[in-house]
């Protein structure tokens, strides 16, 4: 089914009304095309270099011994345009460069969100945002017939988001590798609605200009040179090590991760465009203030249920009790502050190999 203009404004219109901030519909390069081609090589040169890390969801092959990700046409024949969603997730806090009180660490912004007795009042974007998308669906469905073939996805598909929100209008794909906003800054959850419509020529929409200029604030605060313009080494990121990465975390890396117990903001605090980023209007992710600048020994302090129901419904559920406190021990022996010593002991002397290993090099950086 081809649809014109009129009927891609009128999805973005359906898109506004459930809640999102910004909304495009990008068409899918047709297989050989130029553009097809480059976004096919260009994901399978960084999954190459090594870039992705340890995520295999990642390098996924097809029977034919191709990526599936990359090239949208591979996993989903019958896609001719991806509805793009965007919502602002900025809260009124402290950034992660801002002077914080001392023995705290750092969880990244889009995981404040969650209400331990109540998982309907907010939690883990992936869980708030697919029902929003599931209800446009039926609103295609309702205009377009049931002929429409419709999928969609909030991190968990074979799509790479950014380079249809970027063909959406919605933004430019910055030098942190984040999708741009000139008005909302990079503070976007992406969700995506992959569907059989094809679109007239008059219904295309330019993909949005690049204004990040000469600007390399981003690359320059990178504590773990992570990032190249456009392209991040995911196993050199800060968010990768403290969420993805399973096992020990490489020691040179430690000593840059600072404080940081559960993913990164700087790249995206640093930011020029994100000085004058609104606060969001949506309250479908409320942020709970006692995961803006957390202690690090009450994270410390928390056994398997206690942990459990702190994090029920937030994204760091998925991560793990281990993992984290793994993280803590690195931010505790980054703190300079020995009062961290009994704890780090208590670990050291533990039965996790990992987090054993992780506090005693935590316990050696306090006494250098």
């Amino acid at each position: 089914m081809v649809i014109g203009q009129t009927d891609r404004e009128w999805i973005e219109q359906q898109v506004r009304r459930a809640g999102f901030d910004l909304a495009g519909v990008a068409a899918v390069p047709a297989k050989g095309t130029a553009a097809n081609v480059e976004s096919s090589d260009r994901f399978a040169a960084w999954v190459a270099s090594g870039h992705a890390g340890e995520m295999e969801w990642l390098k996924r092959l097809n029977t034919a011994g191709e990526l599936i990700r990359g090239d949208l046409c591979r996993p989903i024949p019958w896609a001719r345009s991806v509805v793009v969603c965007a919502i602002n997730y900025n809260a009124n806090a402290p950034l992660s460069i801002d002077e914080a009180p001392s023995g705290t660490g750092w969880i990244a912004r889009y995981a404040w969100s969650g209400h331990p007795d109540d998982v309907s009042r907010g939690g883990d974007y992936h869980d708030a945002l697919p029902a929003k998308l599931r209800a446009i669906e039926q609103d295609l469905c309702g205009r377009f017939g049931p002929d429409l073939q419709t999928r969609c996805y909030v991190d968990t598909g074979p799509i790479v988001e950014r380079d249809y929100a970027q063909r959406a209008g919605i933004g430019w794909i910055g030098k942190n590798t984040c999708v741009l906003n000139q008005d909302l800054g990079s503070w976007l959850l992406l969700g995506v609605i992959i569907t059989s419509l094809e679109l007239a020529v008059d219904a295309w929409t330019l993909p949005a200009a690049d204004r990040c200029g000469t600007c390399t604030r981003c690359i320059d605060a990178c504590p773990t040179n992570a990032l190249t313009p456009r392209q991040m080494d995911a196993s050199r990121c800060i968010s990768y090590l403290t969420i993805e990465k399973k096992g020990p975390i490489e020691e040179s890396l430690r000593a840059p991760m600072g404080r940081h117990v559960f993913g990164c903001d700087i790249c995206q605090d640093v930011c020029p465009w994100n000085r004058r980023a609104p606060t969001a209007a949506s309250d479908i992710l409320p942020a709970r203030p006692e995961l803006v600048n957390p202690p690090l020994e009450w994270l410390a302090s928390m056994d398997g249920p206690t942990f459990n129901r702190t994090f029920r419904g937030s994204p760091l559920e998925r991560t793990g009790r281990r993992r984290l406190h793994r993280n803590v021990a690195i931010a505790m022996g980054n703190s300079g502050d020995p009062a961290h010593a009994p704890r780090l002991r208590e670990w050291a002397e533990g039965e996790d190999p990992v987090l054993a290993e992780a506090a005693q090099w935590a316990l050696d950086r306090l006494e250098e």
